[in-house]
């Protein structure tokens, strides 16, 4: 299996299990009553996997984003700021006021 498919699934994996963990803190502190819609509801098992998928997904993709940025390599310019922004210097500019073209 490729290293980025390895990688993507092992992201995937953590992010959903980062959810599970995030909805169970939610069902745990009663979050807008949460835990007794849930418990007292007859597809209360439903929502919290359509929570738990939901969650699962976005953390997923956030995750990864994390897992891919940080890959990247550090550069070894360490003074910061763009280099092109050093050759740049002050221009004078006159303005001019117009009359508007349109009146309402």
């Amino acid at each position: 299996m490729p290293k980025l498919v390895r990688l993507y699934i092992r992201n995937v994996l953590i992010g959903f299990g980062v959810a599970a963990v995030f909805v169970g803190g939610l069902l745990w502190l009663n979050v807008m009553n949460l835990w007794h819609l849930v418990s007292t509801s007859d597809v209360g098992v439903l929502a919290v996997v359509v929570l738990w998928f939901a969650h699962g997904i976005v953390f997923a993709g956030v995750q990864f984003g994390w897992a891919v940025m940080a890959m990247a390599e550090r550069d070894d310019d360490r003074r910061g700021g763009t280099p092109a922004l050093g050759a740049l210097r002050p221009l004078a500019v006159k303005a001019t006021a117009r009359k508007p073209r349109w009146r309402g």
